[in-house]
């Protein structure tokens, strides 16, 4: 099992490194040869007036940073969704829940294995290992009742612990992204204000164009990067509560097993 989890957690790895350097490909590509095309400009190499990818190009290079983490939000939130929809299992979790318990009331141990065959998924997984380690130590006379919880405990946490990283893997990378995406919008508003203020500076009646400019791209940037920091603060709290439906899922199954071996008496 731990060399399962090793690969796929190698695997998630270089997902995250492929996705993040292929995003950056992608929105340079975009950048110079979609919205800096020259059809999105006038002769005076202004965007054309409602062009918008030609009016987003005039955002400056920071724009391109930015595509590339809304691509990353993106790529992440979907990779996310595959793993944890399958972490859930083949069938409903709540009554995969349910279907345990009630197997468990009726002393009916194979059959709650069976049900974690046909279950699969994280929750799944965990609650088998357990089931396996509570036949071995409910077999053993050398250990003591105590012992036995406690052993029943530490597997609980043991197979926990080995499923939790695979899901929660890659969403510091969409948290990081949260931040990261309004500090970059704010550096690029800042160079958009620098160059407004420089043309205002200038001696003589101030450029317009350059001015407009300036502005426009400071808010370009901070457009871009405030929707960015948006959609990822949204896909992290969705998936944070997703894993955590599942770790509450374990919880009360491992909870269930402990308590249906206490009543047994053996």
């Amino acid at each position: 099992m731990g060399n399962k989890h090793t690969l796929k957690g190698n695997l998630n790895s270089g997902f995250a490194l492929m996705l993040i350097i292929g995003a950056l490909i992608v929105s340079i590509i975009l950048y110079v040869f979609v919205m800096g095309h020259p059809s999105h400009f006038d002769a005076k190499g202004d965007a054309i007036g409602g062009d918008y990818l030609g009016i987003v190009h005039e955002g400056g290079p920071v724009v391109p940073v930015l595509m590339a983490f809304f691509i990353i939000v993106l790529g992440v939130s979907v990779e996310r969704s595959i793993t944890i929809l399958h972490a859930y299992g083949k069938n409903s979790l709540s009554k995969f829940v349910e279907s345990i318990k009630s197997k468990l009331a009726a002393n009916d141990i194979e059959g709650a294995i069976a049900e974690c065959d046909t279950q699969k998924g994280s929750v799944g997984n965990v609650t088998l290992e357990v089931l396996n380690r509570y036949k071995t130590v409910t077999g053993d006379n050398h250990l003591s009742k105590d012992k036995k919880l406690d052993a029943l405990q530490k597997e609980v946490e043991e197979a926990t612990m080995l499923e939790l990283p695979a899901l929660e893997k890659n969403l510091t990378i969409i948290a990081t992204l949260a931040s990261v995406s309004t500090l970059i919008a704010l550096f690029g508003t800042v160079i958009g204000m620098i160059k407004a203020f420089a043309a205002l500076a200038t001696t003589g009646s101030p450029d317009p164009s350059a001015l407009a400019s300036g502005i426009s791209e400071a808010l370009i940037n901070t457009a871009l990067g405030i929707f960015t920091s948006a959609i990822a603060i949204v896909v992290y709290n969705f998936f944070t509560s997703k894993v955590d439906d599942l770790t509450h899922s374990i919880d009360e199954i491992g909870f269930a097993i402990r308590q249906h071996y206490i009543s047994s008496g053996k």
